[in-house]
């Protein structure tokens, strides 16, 4: 693993804690606790936005005279800012000049004023030459989208980045980008993709600001799993060496990668803030690949040493496989009467050789009318 381990962007482990302090699956004790880390670090800040919002919402009580002092101190900072703003532009260089409006986009960020930090972080770019340092407003944007899950705000900042790296870029940015990616197509369930860019920056992952390693690693190691095929599974995922230094410090992730067995994993998936929207989705994925790897070793197995198989009824394993073929999610087919399941795998050679044989009906037909058109 390459560079230094960091901190992970305080904003974002706000934004974790806002999130459990909003699920009911999460002990009261436990809420009290982040309550407590919220409203400290909301005052520790001058969060004045989120603290009106939180009040409006009643996760915290009103403090007029900790209002006005937040509200105080912002204008105090505010001031000495534009200071040294307007000192830079009349004594000191362009470099100044920036750095001058970053620190002022900055303080918006920590405030949690969000529209300000995008039109700073705005007029700061205006001011920026280097193409690293542009990739880098863009990296506080995208923090500022994932804070309050802004996927318009982080699509647009993604494809901003990319048309920057055509302009030039290091490559420690760009392996940054993918992590940032891969976190924005798992939050809107394009899980392969995900996967995908999680396991290309496994080595040079240096996207400490987001989240640690280990949480990367679950990610990675959550994604794959319904993506891969069993064997590119095992090279990328189960026999890599970057994973398995870290799986074992992850609990119960280990036990569900080998064996596809939840084992307490599923109450991390429901309260992880990026995974919890597509909880169902993700374990009928699950549940999918579970069962693709059953039949597999069968040509025809009945309904009942499967559901005994998995510690089920026939009516739930009968219902549950009629949903996942009717998706095309299994290739086989239920005998009612027999008890009985049929797998009919696909034939891949046979759909490639129809699939050519259609395109090639298709090309000789728009052929034909071309030629039509030209003798006419």
């Amino acid at each position: 693993m390459e560079g230094q381990e960091g901190s992970q962007q305080p904003q974002l482990v706000l934004a974790d804690k806002l999130f459990l302090l909003r699920q009911p699956d999460v002990p009261d004790i436990e809420k009290v606790r982040f309550k407590d880390d919220v409203f400290s670090f909301v005052k520790e800040n001058d969060m004045v936005p989120l603290y009106e919002t939180l009040v409006a919402d009643s996760v915290l009580d009103m403090d007029r005279a900790l209002l006005d002092s937040m509200r105080a101190k912002i204008d105090d900072e505010l001031k000495k800012l534009d200071e040294k703003i307007a000192d830079a532009e009349e004594n000191l260089g362009e470099s100044e000049v920036r750095e001058a409006h970053l620190a002022k986009s900055l303080f918006f960020i920590r405030i949690g004023d969000k529209e300000k930090a995008l039109e700073h972080l705005k007029l700061t770019e205006s001011k920026t030459v280097a193409v690293g340092q542009k990739m880098d407003l863009v990296f506080y944007t995208l923090q500022l989208g994932f804070f309050d899950m802004d996927f318009d705000l982080i699509a647009k900042s993604i494809d901003k980045a990319k048309n920057l790296f055509e302009e030039g870029g290091d490559w420690e940015r760009k392996n940054r980008l993918k992590v940032y990616e891969g976190l924005y197509c798992m939050s809107t369930r394009n899980f392969k993709k995900a996967a995908k860019l999680f396991l290309d920056s496994i080595s040079t992952f240096t996207t400490y600001e987001l989240f640690p390693y280990d949480t990367f690693i679950f990610y990675t190691v959550l994604t794959s799993i319904i993506s891969l095929d069993r064997v590119s599974l095992k090279q990328k995922v189960v026999d890599a060496p970057e994973i398995l230094t870290v799986i074992g410090k992850i609990q119960y992730l280990s036990e569900f990668l080998n064996s596809l067995y939840d084992s307490g994993l599923t109450e991390q998936i429901k309260l992880d803030r990026y995974l919890h929207p597509h909880f169902r989705y993700y374990m009928r994925e699950v549940r999918t690949v579970v069962y693709s790897q059953f039949l597999e070793s069968y040509k025809s197995v009945t309904i009942e040493a499967m559901a005994k198989a998995f510690g089920v009824t026939v009516d739930f394993i009968d219902l549950e496989l009629s949903r996942f073929i009717a998706a095309g999610k299994l290739h086989c087919k239920i005998d009612k009467v027999a008890g009985v399941l049929e797998t009919n795998r696909p034939d891949a050679k046979n759909a490639l050789y129809q699939a050519t044989i259609k395109q090639g009906d298709f090309l000789l037909n728009r052929i034909q009318k071309l030629s039509r058109v030209i003798d006419l």
